[in-house]
């Protein structure tokens, strides 16, 4: 059986995590799309998406019933493929893809990879169950299987660039190598930075 390699396939250069609360402003996530949109001209990203509002369902149902730590993780990572396809309807040139082939053709064809992880997450079980992991952890892992270098976490407008603003196990889940940058919703000209070759703004390891 031939081995899936990246090193044969098309390189993803960025990882763009869209957080799912950046939803509660409309215009602010479609200006983030737009963005994004853009900046998939220039470079290979891959959007990872948050959880928001699907995500928080689970919360309010964990909260109500106390559903064990692996129900809990399982279904907020189906939340975050609910965003996957609310994102790849919504954007332009998106393909949904579910595990590293279909990211690699989706980058041959010309089109923007919006991750739903589930599957690729159910077979590979990286992460701790528990809600100190969320899709921050995520798109730190899958960040450092696909070789990118660069980590971009889209936050709410008015999030500040700090550790609190990224879950309590990213640190650990962030690769040697990875550079993260926080960048608030509301901070399109320094989401534009993606367009050029190296991040604008603080690059940080949170």
């Amino acid at each position: 059986m031939r081995v899936f390699s990246w090193e044969a396939a098309a390189p993803v250069e960025l990882v763009v995590k869209v957080g799912g609360s950046v939803l509660q402003d409309v215009e602010a996530f479609d200006a983030v799309l737009a963005a994004l949109r853009a900046g998939a001209q220039l470079r290979r990203l891959l959007i990872v998406p948050g959880g928001g509002p699907f995500a928080d369902a689970v919360r309010e149902v964990d909260r109500r019933l106390g559903l064990s730590d692996s129900t809990a993780h399982w279904m907020a990572v189906l939340a975050m493929d609910q965003y996957a396809h609310l994102i790849a309807s919504r954007l332009a040139g998106a393909a949904l893809v579910a595990e590293p082939r279909e990211i690699a053709a989706a980058l041959e064809a010309g089109d923007i990879p919006v991750l739903a992880p589930s599957r690729w997450l159910r077979a590979a079980d990286p992460l701790p169950h528990s809600w100190d992991v969320t899709s921050d952890s995520i798109a730190a892992w899958v960040a450092g299987l696909v070789g990118a270098r660069a980590l971009v976490l889209v936050k709410p407008p008015g999030t500040q660039p700090t550790d609190a603003a990224v879950d309590p196990y990213f640190a650990r889940a962030l690769p040697a190598g990875v550079t993260a940058t926080i960048v608030s919703a509301d901070r399109i000209d320094t989401l534009a930075g993606i367009r050029r070759p190296g991040l604008s703004g603080p690059a940080r390891r949170p």
